[in-house]
C-alpha cells in the first residue's frame, strides 16, 4: 500500500523544485511513498508557526533558528545520525542540533555572500573601502529589509569582533560601532528602496538591468548563476574581507525535519535521510535547482560548472560563517532585533543607542554559548 505524506517548503525554485524532483526520484527508485508538497512565501518561511504546521504536515523544510523552540516543545522527531557530522558544509549540521539531538538535516546551505554581473564588472571588490568606492559610482545594491538588515549587522559585528554575535549581549561596542558606521555609509550610497528589499528582489534587479553591478551582502542563490534562469547571469563570490578573511557571514540555509505528530514517522525519516545523502544532494536535488548542504556537492566539478563557480567561489564564506544563538526564545528576540536595527538605519540613529537596546535583548537568552 502506498504511504502518502504531506510536506511544506518555501516558494522559490530553489526550495520547491528541488524537493519535488527528489520526491519523484524516490518513488521512481521503488519506494512506495507519495509526497504532496505545498509551498509558502519566503516571509512565511521566516515567520513559520511550527505548532500548526506539524499538525498538518509530515515533512517540513524549515529555518534552523526555529529548531530549539520546536524541539523544546516536542514538535519534531529526533533524526538518526546517518552520515558523519563533517559531511555538511561549514556549521550547517550544527545548526539543526539541540541538546545533543539532531532535529533537521541540512539539505540546503546558504550564508550572506556577494553577487555581481560579470559582463559589467570583470572583478568584484574584495574589501569594504572598494565596495564603498563602487557604491559612490552608483553601481551597488544591498537588500536591507528588517531581517536582511539585521543579518548584515550580525555578519559585520561577528567579523569585526572575531566571534559570533549574540552571545552575552549582542556585540562588543567597538565592533558594533564599526559595523554600524560601515552599513550607514552603505545605506547612504544605495537606492533608498533597498531598505525594503530581500535578496531575491535584489538578485532579480541585478540580473535585469545594466545599471547595477554588485551586491556585497545577500543570501546566495545559485539559481541566478545558471544559464537561462534570468536574462543575465550573476556570479557569486565571498563577502568582502575583514582581516584578510571573508568571515562572520550569518549562516542561513534550510533543513528537512519530520513532524513528531506524523503517523508515518519511519517512512518520513527514511525519505529525509535519503534526500540528505551526497548522491542525491549533488544529483537530482541540485540538478532541479537546489542548493545542497552536503559537502560533496560543494566540490563537485560538474555542479560547479553548471552554476558558474558558485560553490567553489563562496565556500570559504560558508566555512567561516557565524551561527545565531540556539535557544527556545531566540525567534522572539530576533523579531525585536530586526525591527530595532531597521528603525535605527532608517532614522540614522547613533550606534550606541541601537546597541543599548540590542544588548539586553540578547542577554535575556543567557550565555547559551561561550564566545568562540
Amino acid at each position: 500500500m502506498t504511504v502518502r505524506l504531506r510536506g511544506i517548503t518555501w516558494d522559490h525554485e530553489r526550495g520547491r523544485d528541488s524537493i519535488v524532483a527528489a520526491s519523484r526520484a524516490y518513488a521512481d527508485a521503488g519506494h512506495d511513498v507519495d509526497i504532496e508538497w505545498e509551498a509558502r512565501s519566503l516571509q512565511a518561511f521566516a515567520d513559520q508557526d511550527l505548532d500548526a504546521l506539524t499538525r498538518t504536515y509530515d515533512l517540513l523544510v524549515i529555518d534552523h533558528p526555529h529548531i530549539p523552540q520546536a524541539a523544546h516543545a516536542g514538535l519534531l522527531a529526533p533524526l538518526p545520525e546517518g552520515e558523519a557530522r563533517g559531511v555538511f558544509v561549514g556549521r550547517s549540521d550544527q545548526s539543526y542540533r539541540w541538546q545533543g539531538a539532531r532535529y533537521g538535516l541540512a539539505i540546503d546551505a546558504a550564508a550572506q555572500v556577494a553577487a555581481y554581473r560579470p559582463d559589467l564588472l570583470p572583478e568584484p571588490p574584495r574589501t569594504w573601502p572598494d565596495v564603498l568606492d563602487l557604491a559612490r559610482d552608483g553601481r551597488v545594491l544591498w537588500p536591507a529589509k528588517p531581517i536582511d538588515a539585521f543579518a548584515s549587522v550580525f555578519t559585520l559585528s561577528s567579523a569585526l569582533q572575531g566571534a559570533d554575535a549574540g552571545r552575552d549581549g549582542f556585540a562588543e561596542p567597538d565592533a558594533f560601532a564599526q559595523a554600524w558606521d560601515l552599513l550607514g555609509r552603505l545605506r547612504d550610497l544605495v537606492p533608498a528602496d533597498c531598505l525594503h528589499e530581500n535578496p531575491i528582489q535584489t538578485a532579480d534587479r541585478l540580473a535585469a538591468s545594466t545599471r547595477w553591478a554588485y551586491a556585497p551582502l545577500l543570501y546566495g542563490y545559485s539559481n541566478y548563476a545558471r544559464a537561462g534562469f534570468r536574462d543575465n547571469v550573476l556570479r557569486w563570490t565571498d563577502i568582502p574581507e575583514i582581516d584578510d578573511r571573508p568571515q562572520g557571514s550569518m549562516l542561513g540555509g534550510a533543513g528537512l525535519a519530520v513532524s513528531a505528530r506524523t503517523a508515518h514517522r519511519d517512512e518520513a525519516i527514511a525519505f529525509a535521510t535519503w534526500v540528505a545523502t551526497g548522491e542525491v544532494q549533488r544529483g537530482v536535488y541540485a540538478q532541479a535547482g537546489g542548493q545542497p548542504g552536503h559537502a560533496s556537492a560543494w566540490t563537485d566539478a560538474a555542479l560547479d560548472e553548471l552554476t558558474g563557480g558558485f560553490f567553489a567561489d563562496t565556500r570559504r564564506t560558508l566555512e567561516l560563517a557565524s551561527l545565531r544563538p540556539q535557544h527556545p526564545d531566540y525567534m522572539a528576540v530576533q523579531d525585536a532585533a530586526c525591527e530595532r536595527v531597521h528603525r535605527g538605519l532608517l532614522n540614522r540613529e547613533h550606534a550606541s543607542a541601537v546597541l543599548a537596546d540590542l544588548d539586553p535583548l540578547f542577554a535575556s537568552l543567557g550565555a547559551v554559548h561561550a564566545r568562540r
